[in-house]
């Protein structure tokens, strides 16, 4: 399954997204980690009515468009159907929690057709 690999939690039969090919989980030196999250974790969990599918789809336009600033993702929110505030505390969460946890910024990347 390309960049994700699945794996069966030992406390039950829930699969997990984890990061395959990575032999060092860059945590141990600060960076995000590697380690496999349940669907349920929760740092993929919405912010704020935010899940990881909306703020992509948000940043798929922007991306289309060319939009590179915080005001113009705000707008293209609110063009949307979402409240441009609570999308913009939404988004510098999960900008938060992909520098937590690569398999965020992963699971990202395939809400964005990537």
């Amino acid at each position: 399954m390309g960049f994700f690999k699945k794996s069966k939690d030992g406390a039950g039969d829930q699969a997990k997204i984890g990061v395959a090919g990575m032999p060092v989980n860059p945590a141990i030196i600060g960076g995000p980690s590697t380690e496999a999250l349940a669907p349920d974790d929760p740092l993929l969990q919405p912010i704020q009515g935010i899940g990881l599918a909306e703020y992509a789809a948000v940043a798929k336009v922007a991306q289309q468009r060319g939009v590179t600033t915080e005001d113009g993702m705000a707008a293209i929110a609110g063009e949307l159907g979402h409240d441009p505030a609570v999308f913009t505390a939404a988004s510098k969460e999960w900008i938060a929690r992909m520098g937590q946890s690569m398999v965020v910024g992963q699971e990202f990347r395939r809400h964005l057709g990537y």
